[in-house]
């Protein structure tokens, strides 16, 4: 029988719930489980593919195309297993089915409520993720901080959920946050203790408590919680501000947190496997080397929006013993083509990230031809790979007015544009080219040398694609067109072989990178970047 883990928080937002359960699943994990990790989101957007990064941070995706909170990514690189579009619900999904199966007569002219219909539906998607993962243990954490109205419908649902699925079979982790006075030099544990009454007072009782704080808790404070939260001691758990979240996972485990859990769960504790972990850490705390990399987006004042790209340049690090220093690069100032040399020259390598819009276009194009011209290791994404194909076509190829018709809607070469099957769609969420394709590597690539294989299956996001009419005359100017879809019609990788490394991709490399295992890409941008610094 799967057995049921909710996180909830509390006191404030942003507690970093979901690395608690990506640490909790890797926990798992290690003794031989299988996890499955859901996130439930209150906002009534259907998906976060229509919201701005400002707000939002990125929107992550998964192998069947689903546009879900940057958590998932969390989830998948702890865990390293693929997820679906059934791991990440939000009430705009719920209430969208909700009137759906109205409209249709499925409630036989009942009068739809948020009890029992919204929690009936939110109770579903728990049990469909259980019967397709089939999963030992299913984590579901639920955004957003205890007390916020529009939670309130998901917080019901799990309070109905641990009743039918039994004793011992489903429990509650509750995060919350112990503050810290400087003055006085104290932990104060109250802001918690309301928390949980919050949490009671809609019928849940934790059975742990998962305390963030910036000192260590005293065996008083740890008793004090115990006492007034009803909860044991040993399930007072102590997560402390890490330098990384990959300490995360370790941290849990010397206070025992997992058996704790499995305790309540009446599961076995067996010995876990955590050796390559803690060489992972091993390598993070003590690097022989700093590389500084840049990377070029209009969304620098927000890291969350290139949280995914964040993590694997530092995954690409920790295998070549090398701390990543990121310097953020806004290409709106790269538009001057003095400020942008300015900004690039103390950098070791570049990465210019996806995106949508025209607005610091022209200082993406500007960052590229410098670290064309002077053989700055370079990986694009998605509109970086568009940007690459642009700034060739214009300064090498000859074709002065080349752009895309995302920014221009009628350039003299045309040499991005919109995707046929994109033509007639009308609206914007959820109707991109989305998900997981299979793409043939030249033999003999840069690319292909990367993976080790000349087929690859990566993750898609994106409206606009290279215009193949101009496939021809812009790989007679020497830019290689070293990946194209399986029936030789959609670009998916370019590459300049005369450069170190001068590599751009349609899709999405950083959604599959792991901290074990960095992902190719990224890896030989890194690898180059170190060998041109020795």
């Amino acid at each position: 029988m799967t057995k049921y883990i909710f996180i909830t928080g509390g006191v404030v937002s942003s507690l970093g719930k979901g690395i608690i359960g990506a640490s909790l699943g890797k926990l798992l994990r290690s003794r031989g489980f299988s996890v499955c990790i859901q996130k439930f989101d209150p906002y009534i957007n259907v998906d976060p593919g229509t919201m701005s990064p400002f707000q939002h941070g990125e929107v992550f995706v998964t192998d069947d195309g689903a546009e879900t909170d940057l958590d998932l990514g969390h989830y998948e690189r702890f865990i390293d297993t693929p997820f679906s579009k059934l791991s990440n619900v939000t009430s705009g999904s719920v209430y969208s089915t909700v009137i759906k199966k109205e409209r249709r007569g499925d409630y036989l002219g009942a009068t739809v409520q948020t009890i029992p219909h919204i929690t009936n539906e939110i109770k579903s998607r728990i049990i469909k993720a259980q019967k397709h993962f089939k999963a030992d243990f299913q984590i579901i954490e639920i955004g957003g901080t205890i007390g916020d109205i529009e939670g309130l419908p998901f917080i019901e649902a799990i309070r109905q959920f641990k009743t039918e699925a039994g004793y011992n079979n489903a429990i509650n982790i509750h995060c919350t946050l112990l503050p810290y006075l400087p003055t006085s030099g104290e932990l104060k544990t109250k802001p918690s203790q309301h928390s949980v009454q919050v949490l009671r007072s809609y019928g849940l009782q934790p059975e742990v408590l998962v305390c963030r704080t910036s000192k260590p808790i005293p065996k008083t404070e740890k008793e004090k919680l115990a006492l007034f939260c009803s909860v044991p001691k040993e399930a007072v758990i102590e997560c402390r501000d890490m330098k990384s979240i990959y300490e995360v996972p370790l941290a849990l485990e010397e206070q025992n947190m997992a058996g704790v859990i499995l305790d309540l769960l009446r599961v076995e504790n067996r010995k876990p496997d955590l050796k390559n972990w803690e060489l992972l850490v091993e390598k993070i705390k003590n690097p022989k080397k700093t590389l500084k990399v840049g990377i070029a987006g209009k969304y620098t004042k927000l890291s969350d929006a290139y949280i995914s790209v964040v993590e694997s340049l530092k995954h690409a690090g920790y295998a070549n013993d090398a701390k990543i220093d990121i310097k953020w690069i806004n290409s709106e100032e790269c538009i001057d083509e003095d400020i942008c040399k300015t900004l690039l020259k103390d950098i070791d390598a570049v990465v210019v990230p996806g995106g949508f819009g025209i607005r610091g276009i022209e200082g993406k194009l500007n960052v590229i031809k410098y670290a064309r011209e002077n053989n700055l290791p370079f990986l694009g994404l998605c509109l970086g790979m568009q940007c690459a194909v642009i700034e060739y076509a214009r300064n090498v190829a000859g074709l002065k007015g080349a752009n895309s018709t995302e920014f221009n809607e009628n350039p003299e070469y045309p040499v991005i544009d919109l995707m046929q099957e994109q033509k007639d769609i009308k609206g914007y969420g959820g109707t991109m080219r989305l998900g997981a394709y299979d793409c043939h590597l030249k033999k003999g690539s840069v690319a292909a040398q990367a993976y080790g294989t000349t087929k690859i299956s990566e993750r898609h996001r994106h409206r606009y694609e290279v215009n193949s009419e101009y496939l021809d005359r812009i790989q007679k100017a020497g830019l290689v067109f070293s990946g194209m879809s399986p029936d030789g019609m959609l670009a998916e990788v370019v590459e300049l072989p005369q450069n170190d490394w001068f590599v751009a991709s349609q899709f999405h490399p950083e959604f599959k990178s792991r901290p074990e295992r960095p992902h190719p890409l990224f890896l030989g941008l890194i690898n180059a970047a170190c060998a041109q610094k020795g």
